[in-house]
């Protein structure tokens, strides 16, 4: 049996009496690239906000390395280290630089010199193109420029597994392309993701698992081909027909 590094048994999620999320479940083995799609509105971004602890569940349980990290005494900073999230809207500190950007992190959190930090912030700046701009503010780049200092400072905290809310959604059209092409570079490396994502194209030619969410539950999931080209589901169908008809 593959070895599981994260496992979501009945996930729900409410906000008051709006429920968001009902009873979800799948895992995450090393190395998979997990699309989620999904219609805005059907709990997408709720759920990885609750798989990186930014909302906390409602019920059931997530499972890092076999520990249900939502257990009484588990320490959300330290879990997040190993999960790292790339948002929709960057969320790169303004006030600082690019390579400050990708070092402040590893040496409050990781606790790195800062020598070491800088050195190996560097090495992802330069696996996502972004090293001519160390030294430039975030208000200085472009969308896909700010998208790709973003996941170079994720990579930096040398995360297990990687979480992308919808990293391409916030991008004009012609940036979208180079932000898809860093994140298809790092599935092709063997980088564990977990993508929220409208970009079809992306989910079924890079994934390797894909979870179609609607409503709050999963609809149905499975291998990228089987899924796309024979989906089982009525709203599966749906979906996609619309999507790729696009």
């Amino acid at each position: 049996m593959q070895q599981t590094i994260l496992e979501i048994n009945h996930l729900s999620k409410s906000f008051g009496s709006h429920e968001v999320l009902r009873d979800i479940d799948f895992t995450v083995c090393p190395g998979d690239v997990t699309s989620i799609i999904g219609a805005s509105g059907s709990g997408k971004s709720t759920l990885l906000r609750c798989i990186n602890l930014l909302e906390t569940p409602t019920a059931g349980e997530i499972l890092f390395h076999g520990k249900n990290i939502l257990a009484h005494g588990v320490k959300a900073t330290d879990y997040r280290a190993k999960v790292g999230m790339v948002f929709q809207s960057f969320n790169l500190f303004n006030n600082m630089t690019v390579l400050e950007n990708c070092v402040v992190g590893q040496v409050k959190v990781l606790k790195k010199s800062r020598g070491e930090a800088k050195e190996n912030a560097m090495a992802f700046l330069d696996q996502v193109g972004m090293t001519p701009y160390v030294n430039a503010r975030p208000r200085q780049l472009s969308g896909g420029q700010k998208q790709r200092v973003a996941i170079a400072r994720a990579l930096a905290m040398e995360p297990e597994i990687l979480l992308f809310d919808e990293p391409t959604s916030a991008l004009d059209p012609e940036m979208v392309g180079e932000v898809l092409s860093v994140m298809r570079t790092l599935a092709g490396n063997g980088m564990t993701m977990l993508v929220v994502t409208h970009e079809m194209a992306f989910a079924r030619d890079v994934s390797n698992h894909v979870v179609f969410m609607a409503d709050g539950v999963i609809c149905e999931q499975g291998d990228p081909g089987e899924l796309f080209s024979n989906p089982k589901q009525q709203r599966t169908q749906e979906f996609l027909s619309r999507f790729m008809a696009n």
